[in-house]
């Protein structure tokens, strides 16, 4: 329906389906941002017990400002503003110490806990719900072109420290313990230890549990004494072959 009123000597028309369907669409975009932001708060929450309010989230976590900073560095850069984009994304690391290059591909709910001296390369992507770190970076060899940065899956854990390098693909609830330095694949569900690391075990998530699993960084298998442990069942079976034989 439009509607004209007339001022003085001018006419304004003022058409209101056009309004209507605006403020439907910004009533849309603002529940679809609330609801992204309520899920956000409770996924930091189940990850991390330090977390008391939504506030507390919001105003004091760098590692949630260092994300926000990506996704305005990340606009910048898709629109080809490629000096604002890096010039955003650089004051950010000023700021929160997290590096995250506009580039780079992030899925929704990524907590990046701590933040200090994490590093997000170029070509870097990330699926929903992971969880990374202080310290910890995803990066090249050095030796690669194009694709040159890792792909992390769903609910993926990358510990503090850890460094993840090459353009390889980790699996969807695999973890990367702290201080690791992983330079290949590591399969779905499996934890990677070690310099070069090596998954040590492999579990399937359960269908509907909690958020990134289980984030026990302490009791991980070491894969240096699994291996003298299986050396040792080994030589005990040929010792036992041995004395049969004899």
């Amino acid at each position: 329906m439009k509607l004209v009123f007339g001022i003085s000597d001018k006419c304004i028309e003022f058409d209101s389906d056009k309004w209507v369907k605006i403020f439907k669409k910004y009533k849309r975009i603002c529940a679809e941002t609330k609801k992204s932001f309520d899920e956000y708060i409770e996924s930091v929450k189940k990850r991390d017990p330090a977390a008391t309010s939504a506030a507390q989230i919001l105003l004091l976590y760098s590692g949630v400002h260092a994300l926000a900073g990506h996704r305005i560095a990340s606009a910048l850069y898709k629109k080809k503003k490629f000096f604002a984009a890096r010039l955003v994304s650089q004051f950010t690391r000023s700021v929160t110490g997290v590096e995250i290059h506009p580039a780079a591909t992030i899925g929704k709910c990524l907590f990046i806990d701590h933040g200090m001296g994490v590093v997000i390369g170029e070509t870097a992507e990330i699926g929903d719900y992971c969880t990374i770190y202080q310290g910890a970076t995803l990066g090249g060899t050095g030796k690669d072109v194009g694709k040159r940065h890792p792909t992390l899956g769903n609910n993926v854990m990358v510990g503090a420290g850890a460094k993840v390098l090459g353009p390889f693909k980790v699996g969807d609830n695999a973890k990367i313990a702290a201080g690791a330095v992983v330079l290949c694949e590591v399969p779905e569900g499996a934890t990677a230890v070690g310099i070069p690391a090596k998954p040590v075990n492999r579990q399937k998530a359960e269908q509907g549990g909690e958020i990134g699993g289980q984030l026990d960084q302490i009791h991980i298998p070491d894969p240096i004494s699994q291996a003298l442990a299986q050396l040792s069942e080994k030589l005990e079976a040929l010792e036992k072959r041995i004395n049969k034989e004899l």
